[in-house]
């Protein structure tokens, strides 16, 4: 008998609003074991992402919600312990849809084996995981930038936004990001590299800011958030822009719609395209992104933080940090060491 024991954070109610710490609880069972095909991981580090407030409700979305009582789903990276799979050998580091957990069973077509680098595994989660391609095929693929173009990037600290805004200055993009705090903003700009910074939370008038900061108005915008900041945005659109709709942040914790202005007038006579996207529609593309965007970290063309949260009892409260915009770089839960 398997003696090992697997703590887990489980759904214990769907959350309405804000998640809070009572919306989860915290189990444990025995580790599970391999089967043949499968193999054993113990997780090392979690992501926490914005995806999941919508796997915790019950809404229609374009995957399945979290049972009540079931383990919160969210990617991983982890070591492989036990295997009984082809292809998967012990000591091999993976990275998988695992969720909250210690450890996980996974096979060989559900983990990414991670190649040899000299980056923390947890990467994988990030720059060198799903948030990376995502802001690479939804900038180059989807905002489809020119050089000389005004790209404006909102969550721009964020594990998407970061990136985002990086890939458009290396295409030779005027490159504005906002943000929620003072630091963040010396951050995009003195070290990422952005033309220019807005602290939303702090400008008397957004709408001047985004004036004073584009002024020749506004090519790709790449939205992570939604909101006013949105509305803000899609009254200064260029000619032909381009909208990439990744995420609406401000709105998964809304209790009551909201109720923003229409934009399709400045869509109509700007002839502006807006489009939605999901990651996962290239999937058979990863490698492609995640070859690039190591090759410019190697480079030191790009650059990268994480916010680090120790124990997998804290990954509630982690969450609540996100949906606070009170990180300070992609948000990663540590499990274990190796």
């Amino acid at each position: 008998m398997n003696a090992t024991i697997n703590r887990q954070v489980r759904l214990a109610a769907r959350p309405v609003g804000m998640p809070k710490e009572s919306d989860f609880a915290l189990a444990e069972e025995p580790a599970p074991e391999p089967r043949p095909g499968q193999a054993l991981v113990r997780v090392l580090s979690l992501s926490l992402d914005p995806y999941m407030r919508g796997r915790m409700s019950a809404a229609k979305s374009y995957a399945a919600p979290v049972a009540i009582g079931g383990v919160m789903t969210g990617g991983a990276v982890g070591e492989v312990v036990r295997s009984e799979a082809p292809g998967l050998a012990e000591g091999d580091l993976v990275e998988g849809m695992f969720g909250w957990q210690e450890y996980a069973l996974c096979t060989r077509g559900s983990a990414r084996v991670l190649p040899a680098s000299p980056y923390p595994p947890s990467y994988a989660l990030g720059i060198l995981g799903m948030p990376g391609a995502t802001a690479y095929f939804g900038l180059l693929e989807v905002g489809q930038p020119r050089p000389g173009d005004t790209v404006v990037v909102s969550a721009a600290s964020g594990a998407v936004g970061a990136v985002v805004g990086q890939i458009a200055r290396i295409g030779g993009c005027r490159v504005v990001g906002t943000v929620g705090s003072d630091e963040k903003a010396a951050y995009i700009r003195d070290e990422l590299g952005f033309d220019a910074a807005i602290n939303y939370r702090t400008a008397n008038d957004l709408g001047a800011a985004l004036d004073d900061a584009c002024p020749d108005g506004i090519d790709v915008y790449f939205d992570n958030v939604g909101g006013p900041l949105t509305d803000a945005v899609m009254s200064r659109l260029a000619f032909k822009a381009r909208v990439v709709v990744c995420g609406c942040i401000h709105h998964y914790n809304l209790t009551e719609p909201y109720l923003g202005p229409s934009h399709l007038r400045h869509i109509l006579v700007n002839r502006a395209r807006v489009e939605g996207f999901l990651v996962f529609d290239w999937l058979s593309r990863y490698g492609e992104a995640f070859a690039r965007l190591a090759a410019w970290l190697d480079e030191g063309r790009m650059t990268y933080r994480e916010h680090v949260i120790e124990g997998l009892e804290n990954a509630p409260e982690g969450l609540g940090m996100l949906f606070e915009g009170r990180n300070f770089g992609k948000l990663v839960v540590r499990v274990a060491e190796r």
